[in-house]
């Protein structure tokens, strides 16, 4: 698992899977090498059955209604949706053969049991599953890292969701934030909370992100995320519940390069010059004389300029140079000599 090995240096980035083997394990398989091709560290899956996360109702409250599930009622959506648990250890050794982590999502001490059993490294904490206490509890018991996204959360429910991880002496710990909207849409984003919760809370925060496209996980980068979380799919006509916001493996790609990219323009804080910039250096101004000066004569605004290229001292000294004479002679185009500042500090 090279979650922290990677946040050292750079981003860490997630290809969710989720839905989008549209119940063939062999597009599972085939997202597990392509999202490895496109530049995932970790391909992420979800570990649960309909029963496990709701009950076969067709009440009004268990029906969903507009955005991309309207008309599911939540049981026949999660049908739909899950992952069959007799895959999981299969895509995990393909993560494996792939050189990709392999990570899931439980979504009860069921789900958290069998993937102990598999041998998983680290979890992740859904947004809809902040709230659940016992559940993040449970699961960071088992002393892995936990990775939680806050969608939706509150000041106070994120640091509950902290708490209960720390009761269980767990503080390997990441938050993800997110806009829990599918897909998310930017004026919603507010990603300027990420380097708050950064301080607010004390440990590396990433980005969960349903909008479509590379900005927001470029703009996150920029503003300290340590993780990226992107759904990916083969093929958005592969349909799916979760294709309507997924990125196809190109545009996952694209936004791979893009990250990277950003990771390389914040560089360090540094003053340092890089060596092209050093190079450019002898075309700074500096002080010449722009017309023939005798020795003695004063020197003027009409016969010593800021000029470039960087020959003589820097244009600092202009002001100081004036109505001084000059202790040699200059042709035109001659550099200001040092010595005229001699008594002075560079």
């Amino acid at each position: 698992m090279n979650l922290y090995k990677k946040m050292e240096t750079g981003t860490y980035i997630i290809a969710e899977m989720s839905a989008n083997h549209a119940g063939k394990i062999e597009n599972a398989f085939q997202i597990i090498e392509e999202a490895a091709k496109a530049g995932a560290d970790c391909v992420k899956i979800q570990t649960y059955t309909a029963d496990t996360l709701t009950i076969d109702c067709d009440k009004e409250a268990y029906q969903i209604r507009g955005g991309l599930w309207n008309g599911y009622n939540y049981y026949r959506l999660y049908q739909e949706a899950y992952t069959p648990w007799e895959w999981q250890q299969a895509l995990k050794d393909k993560c494996r053969e792939s050189g990709v982590d392999f990570l899931s999502t439980p979504f009860d001490k069921t789900a958290v049991d069998f993937l102990e059993g598999i041998g998983v490294e680290f979890y992740k904490i859904a947004s809809f599953e902040l709230v659940d206490l016992p559940l993040i509890e449970y699961t960071a018991s088992k002393g892995k890292p936990m990775v939680i996204s806050c969608g939706m959360g509150n000041v106070e429910e994120i640091e509950e969701a902290l708490n209960a991880c720390r009761r269980r002496n767990n503080e390997q710990i990441v938050l993800l934030k997110c806009c829990s909207q599918y897909p998310a849409k930017y004026e919603d984003m507010n990603l300027s909370v990420i380097p708050d919760m950064k301080t607010r809370f004390g440990v590396p925060v990433g980005l969960s992100d349903h909008s479509m496209g590379s900005l927001a996980p470029v703009a996150a980068v920029a503003l300290g995320a340590k993780v990226i979380e992107k759904h990916v799919c083969l093929n958005r006509r592969i349909e799916n519940p979760d294709s309507g916001f997924s990125m196809e493996m190109e545009e996952f790609a694209k936004m791979t390069e893009d990250v990277r990219n950003a990771e390389r323009l914040l560089g360090r804080a540094s003053y340092e010059l890089t060596e092209q910039e050093k190079s450019g250096l002898s075309s700074r101004r500096s002080l010449a004389a722009v017309k023939p000066i005798a020795k003695g004569e004063v020197f003027t605004q009409d016969n010593i300029r800021s000029i470039r290229p960087a020959i003589g001292i820097k244009p600092k000294y202009y002001e100081t140079l004036l109505g001084r004479r000059a202790k040699k002679a200059y042709e035109f185009g001659d550099p200001v000599s040092m010595e005229e500042l001699i008594g002075e500090t560079e």
